[in-house]
């Protein structure tokens, strides 16, 4: 039987990180309020889409139990050598739906957006993407309301 070999994995994660990466977060489904529903791997979009964001930070890391990088799954620390867990954080910007409830958010790869954009632009709305690329990660999240006032980040670790 074949098996995806570690140097298999860290070409993954290397292809991913040359792809544009963005968070794409959601309304969700507002009965999930009150009975969550869990992520599946037959997943493809979000639910509801408001918008995405590039990414801030696309770095290599490797665990380490004392590594300042710390998520869910652990903690790890930035590597300047290939491997097969990468570090991605996304933060949005203030007024970035600033009036919105967010239930879901996903991590897609290779974006592309309509070309005729403003140079520079990192928020995009639906009407701003030609093609959402593929799904990558989901989280379903509690409900929380945006705010003008607060600038939100997400930290991710995704392991090949």
């Amino acid at each position: 039987m074949a098996i995806l070999t570690s140097s298999g994995r860290i070409a993954l994660a290397q292809s991913i990180m040359t792809s544009p990466i963005h968070l794409a977060w959601g309304f969700g489904d507002p009965d999930w309020d009150v009975s969550p529903v869990p992520e599946s791997i037959d997943d493809y979009t979000l639910v509801a889409e408001i918008g995405r964001r590039v990414t801030s930070q696309v770095r290599f890391c490797t665990p380490d139990p004392d590594g300042e990088i710390v998520v869910p799954t652990g903690r790890f620390r930035e590597s300047i050598d290939p491997q097969r867990h990468i570090f991605l954080r996304f933060n949005f910007d203030f007024f970035d739906a600033p009036d919105a409830t967010i239930r879901e958010v996903g991590v897609f790869v290779g974006t592309q957006t309509q070309e005729d954009l403003p140079p520079g632009q990192t928020y995009f709305e639906p009407g701003d993407i030609t093609d959402p690329g593929i799904l990558l990660v989901i989280e379903r999240v509690p409900r929380f309301d945006r705010s003008a006032s607060v600038r939100q980040s997400f930290e991710f670790v995704i392991t090949f």
